[in-house]
């Protein structure tokens, strides 16, 4: 409490630890760490004279900073004059921010920060510090989809409830096929690693054709059931069935999460899981693939086995897809979901209404409400 009667001083201790900060903090401007000063030390009681002794300024500064605290706050302390010393770190950071979220630059789709500290007239460090600081990234961007499936919220709880609680003495299969993987083979040898070098190779590619390789992850045990085909048609995926079929025992029921794609749908397929009653369906909403766990898995293969192989021939692309299956198996890693049905609803829920908001002419059906 400040001994002057007419000016009474006090802090709230989340006020004293902040002041305490900006004085020890390294970008704080040199005025703003002295009028915190002045603060915590009329706070402990020290006169004007006293402050102003110790800290080598006028003992009417004292007097208008401790004014000025009880008037405006913390906030007051930040003012600093235009063209003078270094600009408040708040203020600039705020600014930065906005700009970001709220502007681009002319001719282009997003900021750089090179050309958001040209804007602003700051190092390009001090943007990179501040973006970094808010979490902000505007050079990258990811992709969505809401689903429009009329069925949504029912085949959500029926897949997510199969991952949750699984049923007793079944086994749950996420079943999909990865179309189209190309065999390529690079025009050169690249050089290998090295230290100071990354590995090397040719920016161009012979295509040498594709397989299709269809895949069934055992949700509880992480193994992988897979073969490769030149196509994917109906006729392949029955034969894929039957692979599965054999390879688990009779008295096991089979939970398969499918997508929508229309080979899993025709008739044949249809027709021969009447005659099969141990599989079970579970289909997955449509736009959904994130829903589907052995989708995560392609993710390794192809990051792991594919995308930076040289394959001079189809055989060639499917001994490595074999071999990356056989590594996998001898030491499966399940994938373990974790997302409650209500989580995932809330935060799709959030999604519509910000796209609405965004575009309000763009409307998507809503959830409607389905008992578990």
């Amino acid at each position: 409490m400040s001994r002057n009667p007419s000016i009474t001083l006090t802090l709230e201790p989340n006020q004293q630890q902040l002041l305490e900060q900006w004085v020890r903090a390294h970008g704080t401007p040199q005025q703003v760490v002295k009028r915190c000063r002045i603060v915590l030390l009329a706070w402990r009681g020290l006169s004007d004279l006293a402050i102003a002794a110790d800290l080598g300024v006028n003992r009417h500064t004292c007097r208008l900073w401790r004014e000025r605290f009880v008037r405006e706050g913390m906030d007051g302390l930040w003012e600093v004059a235009e063209g003078r010393g270094r600009k408040p770190r708040a203020k600039l950071a705020q600014r930065i921010v906005e700009a970001t979220l709220n502007s681009k630059p002319p001719g282009q789709t997003h900021w750089s920060t090179r050309t958001m500290a040209k804007a602003q007239g700051v190092d390009a460090s001090t943007v990179c510090r501040i973006w970094q600081d808010h979490g902000l990234q505007p050079h990258r961007q990811e992709t969505f989809k809401l689903s429009r499936d009329p069925q949504f919220v029912p085949k959500l709880l029926d897949v997510v409830g199969v991952y949750l609680n699984p049923p007793q003495n079944a086994v749950v299969l996420c079943v999909d096929e990865k179309s189209q993987i190309q065999a390529l083979d690079r025009t050169q040898p690249g050089l290998p690693l090295k230290r100071g070098r990354c590995g090397t190779w040719t920016h161009d590619y012979v295509r040498n054709g594709t397989t299709t390789l269809f895949a069934a992850l055992n949700v509880a045990a992480g193994k992988i059931s897979g073969h490769c085909f030149p196509r994917h048609r109906h006729q392949e995926f029955l034969r894929f069935l039957r692979q599965i079929d054999a390879e688990y025992a009779p008295d096991l029921d089979l939970h398969l999460v499918l997508d929508n794609y229309g080979t899993h749908k025709s008739p044949p397929v249809q027709r021969w899981f009447a005659r099969h009653p141990r599989f079970k369906i579970h289909f997955i909403p449509t736009s959904s693939s994130w829903l589907n766990l052995v989708e995560r898995w392609f993710a390794d293969l192809t990051g792991k086995a594919v995308r930076r192989g040289s394959f001079s021939s189809v055989p060639d692309l499917i001994a490595a897809i074999e071999s990356f299956i056989d590594a996998w198996n001898r030491d499966p890693k399940p994938f373990v979901w974790r997302a409650k049905a209500e989580d995932i609803l809330a935060k799709i829920e959030r999604c519509r209404r910000r796209l609405e908001q965004i575009q309000p002419g763009c409307t998507l059906p809503r959830r409607r409400k389905t008992a578990a």
